[in-house]
């Protein structure tokens, strides 16, 4: 991997070994355990859950889920959510095609969704072609470039520019100025508040989005500190004031369209931005850019190599632990030192035939295999792998037929499975050392919103599911009015209690601060959006508002294909995952709302 340094940082002694620096000793994986039988008997059958008809918000197919889980669990949590309003016209970010149906897989939505959804958007638009071929239990594809000006380069792939140069408007976060790029001057242009009525908080600021090819752009990642509200968008990286909206900074370009970044930042305020190699269909997503969300200073750049055979970095997911960066290819990943670039391990075959599928990080680094691919054995595995050296802590192997598509925690480790024979999904959580812990028995439909996940298997691309130590939180489906969220004891697998939605739209958990738990409650569509608290102990759980959303920003805010969203010191951030391209629609890239 090829790495530059900005002036102000040293290289690392010694001599590079096919990274960013010199490698410690490379680690022995440790060999997988016996292949354990399922746990428990499975419970008595619930009936299945009602289709959904066709309208506002996310249609949905008859869960295939039904059947009890290798530990004995009930049926699936991924119907969305239900219609309410009739047919709209397309939000913001509406790609304008549907994709194909894969059977168990979330189903996008007419416009405008409610709830988030990324999506690939080579998988949405019929302007793309997905070639897969099962390779070693692996799907790959190779998608074409899509855009207006995404045209094949010249003689072949075209290589970016070195980025270790400083940024070329790299601004103090406190001296923001006029906007910049990602919206239009001022906190409210669009008037959003206008008409806002007594108890009803306000927008502070709001964000157009960028300019974007035709066939749209993903916007994915949003990092908020103390400072600045970071969003990337299509091949920008924009940075705004918390307090008013203005310019902390940059933004700052890259030459090429954004493809990955990580999802969490570092505790140090630092983010890995991957793009693009070239514009034509053989590009790779292997650029690699450090930068300061506080400030928009970068720090090393590299360009990841390709794996063996049929292992590729066409596309890669990145994820953070500590000060270690994950980058995940097809079939194996490499670990690097985020303040350095220095390599620090493979993680590659190994035992049975076992290849890495899929990566999570933040407090630990869970990884994901794929072992014995066609064979009588075939299987998953899931390890802990320590960040410094990427030795395995400890080895779950999966039983037969199942298959981790979700990891909703990494620290308790909480999985959601699938098994598509018998058409049954399962929650199980692990303790510390790996060991089966216990799995979710609780007679209910699920609908957290969980992005697409076809060409690998996006391990953290969920949204309305949370933990702490001891609780799952989860949202239930709704067809018409208010759900609920259920708290459901990792130790037994039981639910403690439920809170239901104090208005009849969803509400969805989103992080545990304290001893309360922060969700969200949908907009409607002459409504605006909350944020509410609701006790997690005492034997009271009624949702407490903190923050109700003006109801003439209501169109704003349910209008978004896919969207993020974050609450940070009594601050509520909404910003979009996917920008659709359309010049008719005025797009909005991101908003805050406060009191």
């Amino acid at each position: 991997m090829l790495m530059t340094q900005p002036p102000s940082q040293q290289p690392p002694q010694g001599p590079p070994q096919g990274g960013f620096g010199p490698p410690p000793e490379t680690p022995q994986p440790e060999a997988p355990g016996a292949q354990g039988s399922p746990y428990g008997a499975p419970p008595p059958l619930p009936p299945a859950p009602p289709t959904p008809q066709p309208g506002y918000g996310y249609p949905q197919q008859p869960g295939p889920y039904a059947q009890p889980g290798p530990y004995g669990a009930q049926p699936g949590p991924y119907p969305q959510q239900p219609p309410a309003y009739g047919a709209p016209t397309p939000g913001y970010g509406y790609p304008g095609q549907q994709p194909p149906q894969f059977p168990g897989a979330p189903v996008p939505p007419p416009p405008p969704s409610r709830n988030p959804f990324k999506g690939r958007p080579a998988l949405m638009l019929g302007a793309a072609v997905a070639a897969l071929l099962v390779i070693g239990g692996t799907v790959y594809a190779v998608t074409s470039g899509g855009g207006d000006d995404d045209k094949p380069a010249a003689g072949g792939t075209q290589t970016g520019p070195d980025l270790s140069a400083p940024p070329s408007s790299t601004g103090d976060a406190g001296e923001g100025g006029d906007d910049a790029g990602g919206g239009a001057a001022g906190a409210d242009p669009d008037n959003l508040n206008e008409g806002r009525q007594a108890g009803e908080a306000k927008v502070l600021w709001s964000k157009d989005a960028p300019d974007a090819p035709a066939s749209g752009a993903e916007a994915n990642g949003m990092w908020i500190t103390d400072k600045v509200a970071v969003k990337a968008a299509y091949k920008e990286v924009f940075a705004f004031r918390v307090g008013d909206g203005n310019t902390a900074w940059g933004p700052v370009a890259f030459p090429q369209k954004i493809c990955a970044v990580t999802p969490q930042k570092s505790a140090d305020d630092k983010i890995v931005i991957a793009y693009m190699s070239g514009a034509s269909d053989r590009a790779k997503c292997n650029k690699l850019q450090v930068l300061d969300v506080n400030t928009g200073a970068k720090g090393w750049s590299g360009e990841v190599a390709d794996g063996a055979l049929f292992d590729s970095a066409l596309s890669v997911e990145l994820t953070l632990t500590g000060t270690t960066l994950m980058v995940g290819r097809s079939q194996s990943g490499t670990a690097y030192d985020l303040k350095t670039g220095a390599k620090l391990f493979d993680k590659v075959r190994y035992g049975a035939a076992c290849f890495p599928a899929a990566f999570a990080g933040g407090a630990r680094l869970i990884v994901v295999s794929s072992c014995g691919a066609s064979t009588s054995t075939e299987h998953d595995e899931v390890q802990e792998l320590d960040p410094k050296t990427g030795a395995a802590k400890w080895t779950r192997p999966i039983p037969k037929g199942w298959t981790v598509g979700r990891a909703y925690s990494v620290d308790p480790v909480v999985l959601y499975l699938t098994n598509k024979d018998k058409k049954s999904w399962n929650i199980s959580t692990l303790k510390a050392d790996g060991s089966f812990r216990s799995e979710v028995s609780v007679d209910e439909s699920f609908a957290p919103v969980c992005g697409w996940a076809i060409l690998e298997r996006d391990l953290q691309g969920c949204q309305g599911v949370t933990t702490d130590a001891e609780t799952l939180y989860l949202p239930t489906k709704a067809t018409t009015g208010a759900n609920e969220i259920v708290a459901i004891n990792l130790a037994t697998g039981k639910e403690k209690w439920r809170a239901k939605s104090p208005a009849d739209e969803s509400m969805m958990p989103l992080k545990v601060e304290g001893a309360q738990l922060i969700a969200y409650v949908e907009p409607s569509y002459d409504a605006g959006g909350q944020v509410v608290s609701i006790p997690v102990t005492g034997s009271g759980h009624t949702p407490t508002t903190l923050l109700k959303n003006p109801a003439a920003a209501a169109d704003v805010e349910n209008g978004f294909y896919s969207r993020a969203y974050d609450w940070v010191d009594g601050r509520f951030y909404l910003s979009t995952t996917r920008l659709s391209g359309r010049d008719e629609l005025k797009e909005k890239l991101m908003l805050a709302y406060g009191k």
